[in-house]
């Protein structure tokens, strides 16, 4: 592994949420492929995508501020969530599990800033 972000678990877990995420929204119908499906899966992404970039050679402070945007990337996700849920589009079985992985992201996100003071 030759980038520092690799070895975080908290980036492994935000590469599964952007896949559980992406297996989520080829199911949804024709009419959220440009609506809910898109924004779910750039919120999905944004998660590893900010760890990533956010740990390469930047001082603690910057890498908090990408931090930062993972957390809300990842809690637009749940919100997302929600809005399918009611939308009958994603199941209560897949809306626990999904929000389960988000859950533990934000804990691993949040522990990963407190240890860069």
């Amino acid at each position: 592994m030759a980038f520092k972000f690799e070895k975080l678990i908290v980036w492994q877990k935000a590469i599964d949420l952007s896949y559980e995420i992406d297996q989520l929204a080829k199911q949804f119908p024709k009419d959220e492929l440009f609506v809910l499906a898109s924004q779910i899966k750039r919120a999905a992404d944004s998660v590893s995508l900010n760890i990533a970039e956010g740990s390469t050679g930047q001082s603690n402070a910057e890498f908090k501020r990408f931090l930062n945007i993972a957390l809300r990337s990842d809690i637009e996700v749940v919100g997302c969530l929600y809005l399918g849920r009611r939308r009958k589009i994603i199941t209560d079985e897949k809306f626990h599990s999904v929000y389960k992985l988000c859950e533990e992201i934000l804990v691993m996100i949040n522990a990963l800033k407190k240890s860069l003071n």
